[in-house]
């Protein structure tokens, strides 16, 4: 056993209760203030002010949201399926909650007398537990869209199932170089092997790959396909309203904290200061109740990059979406793991010195950047009448189009009747008769 895991497994039923309630109203919190900084951020960016309004610089604006959730009628579509309807959001939103157990937000401390860890637990195989949650999240989304009764929320789900799948084998493969350098699968220990660097500066295209995949695993844009509003009216949620779509809203930013603590934890050394200030005092700052700091330093810089997506790029289209995960993050990935899998052996048997192999590094990338520069641009074909074609074989309308002049109305001829003169009602022309209310002639 670890020096963390039997820290808990001396903690009292007491303290992992304290712990329980803190780490969900930590997830809680951190719900209201993302969205009240979302929203104040994207406004900045947009030259717009953000709610101002709900308490000071309209903090409370996000619990004013909350609340008028909570009193909306919950209304549940006639051609629904009642009890899958209903645990849906209870599906999508409590593996959120539990993937955050095996976060370590700190190292030893003392609480009211008794020495912890700030984790609630650790297990050997706590990143294969954080895949599970993700894994079985993605079911309530999917049991939304179908128990809906409605196309829509249906298209939706079968979105989300498709991205999750091919996001989440990404995902999955950005951690295998992670645990080959740290050498297991506990959090606190691929913690505790950044010490001597973060694996973010060691491994950065698993860096980048986790990074694209922890936004298309949370559904947020430029990937949020499943609940594209421009065609899909809301997704899988179209259906829902009251505490069962909030359930839906607490669940993707609960999700977009864990993954984002996840990455601080995997890429940029977890609870560990940055480097200028660990050196300080003989790694002081590392000690104590320090390291929550940094840990939320790092994750808040994390969310931010949520909320700067959003405000910048526009959506993508779904094949598109689609290509960039088979297409580029997978195979991409394999390959990478192969070259670290080569570099370490070579390295643990000596065979090629740290100096030989950043040389041989810079050779490579300039080897590529050249090829890069030498590849002549591809050909526009010239038209040739034909109607053209987007990049992926979407018919686009031709420049010169121009829209057909409106049809002339239908005449009294086409439609049985004769044209009434001017300020007479039709049916009210010679020889008709008017019938009164009273049923008089």
């Amino acid at each position: 056993m670890t020096n963390t895991a039997e820290l808990l497994a001396d903690d009292p039923i007491w303290l992992v209760l304290i712990k329980v309630v803190v780490i969900f109203a930590f997830l809680v919190v951190m719900t209201l203030f993302s969205i009240w900084a979302e929203r104040r951020v994207i406004g900045r960016m947009q030259h717009r002010p953000g709610p101002n309004r709900a308490g000071p610089f309209g903090l409370l604006q996000s619990l004013a949201d909350g609340l008028k959730l909570a009193f909306k009628e919950d209304i549940r579509p006639v051609l629904a399926d009642k009890w899958v309807y209903f645990l849906a959001p209870v599906i999508s939103a409590t593996p959120a909650l539990v993937a955050f157990s095996v976060i370590p937000l700190g190292g030893e401390v003392t609480v009211f007398g008794h020495q912890t860890a700030l984790q609630l637990v650790e297990l050997p195989v706590g990143l294969l537990v954080v895949l599970a949650c993700a894994s079985i999240g993605v079911y309530g989304i999917v049991l939304a869209g179908w128990s809906s009764g409605s196309p829509y929320p249906l298209l939706g789900s079968l979105r989300s199932a498709a991205q999750v799948i091919s996001y989440e084998i990404a995902m999955g493969l950005s951690f295998v170089a992670v645990i080959m350098y740290a050498g297991t699968l506990s959090t606190s220990g691929i913690v505790e092997a950044q010490k001597g660097g973060w694996f973010a500066l060691l491994l950065p295209f698993s860096f980048l790959v986790y990074v694209v995949s922890m936004v298309g695993e949370t559904n947020r844009a430029p990937f949020d396909l499943p609940e594209a509003e421009s065609e899909l009216v809301g997704g899988f949620h179209t259906e829902y309203s009251s505490l069962k779509f909030a359930l839906f809203f607490l669940a993707e930013y609960i999700n977009m904290v864990t993954v984002s603590a996840l990455a601080t934890t995997l890429f940029l050394g977890g609870w560990h200061a940055p480097w200028p200030l660990s050196s300080i005092g003989g790694g002081v700052l590392d000690t104590g109740w320090w390291p929550v700091l940094w840990f939320l330093g790092k994750t808040l810089a994390f969310l931010f990059f949520f909320v700067w997506l959003r405000g910048t790029l526009p959506r993508l289209r779904y094949d598109q979406f689609m290509n960039v995960g088979w297409k580029f993050l997978v195979p991409l990935s394999l390959l990478w793991i192969i070259a670290v899998t080569v570099i370490r052996a070579l390295r643990n048997n000596d065979a090629v010195t740290s100096q030989q192999f950043l040389i041989a590094g810079g050779v490579v990338i300039a080897v590529l950047l050249v090829a890069t520069f030498l590849i002549p641009d591809r050909k526009v074909p010239e038209s040739d009448g034909e109607v053209p074609l987007a990049g992926s074989g979407y018919p686009i309308p031709p420049l010169d189009l121009e829209v057909p002049k409106a049809p002339p109305r239908r005449s009294a001829v086409h439609t049985g009747a004769q044209a009434a003169p001017a300020g007479q009602l039709p049916g009210e022309g010679a020889g008709s008769t008017k019938e009164e209310p009273n049923g008089s002639v």
